[in-house]
């Protein structure tokens, strides 16, 4: 059991900073005291990705990188799966490279992993989401198809 856990978001509420509220403000009022900390900043599914790209390049399109946010738990084997299902209720995870008027690929909807574990929880719930929208009991989001990536972690800048 580890007593605090790592995990990279991009949800991109309008961009990184609309994330950081509605994981910092509103995922707190639901559980109290879960998030150690949350820091925004980029990362790319591509490890060999430029290091340490500057915001107006990440905001080019050329450097790979997506507005994350860096998310630490208190306990998370208590609150993993609830902040995953809290991260596809606060953003669109249908839209490819967008979120509202913003578009590109540092605006796409994304979950780095730390580890397998992660992986699972966060697969799953992504599969249970679209099997909604499948069945049309979800109807809140632009498209029938959750376009959100999930991925292992790389460098945070």
């Amino acid at each position: 059991h580890r007593s605090s856990l790592r995990l990279y978001l991009i949800g991109n509420y309008r961009c990184y900073w609309g994330t950081e509220k509605y994981i910092k403000k509103d995922f707190q009022k639901k559980f109290p005291g879960s998030i150690k900390s949350a820091t925004v900043g980029f990362m790319s599914p591509d490890k060999n990705a430029p290091k340490n790209p500057s915001y107006r390049a990440v905001c080019s399109g050329s450097t790979g990188h997506v507005e994350v946010l860096f998310v630490e738990l208190n306990q998370p084997e208590k609150h993993f799966e609830p902040l995953i299902r809290f991260f596809f209720a606060f953003h669109d995870p249908t839209t490819m490279n967008r979120q509202g008027n913003d578009s590109g690929t540092q605006y796409a909807s994304y979950i780095f992993t730390s580890d397998e574990h992660q992986q699972q929880i966060a697969n799953k719930v992504k599969d249970e989401l679209q099997q909604l929208l499948v069945a049309k009991k979800v109807k809140c989001f632009s498209s029938k198809t959750v376009t959100t990536k999930i991925g292992p972690s790389n460098e945070f800048y």
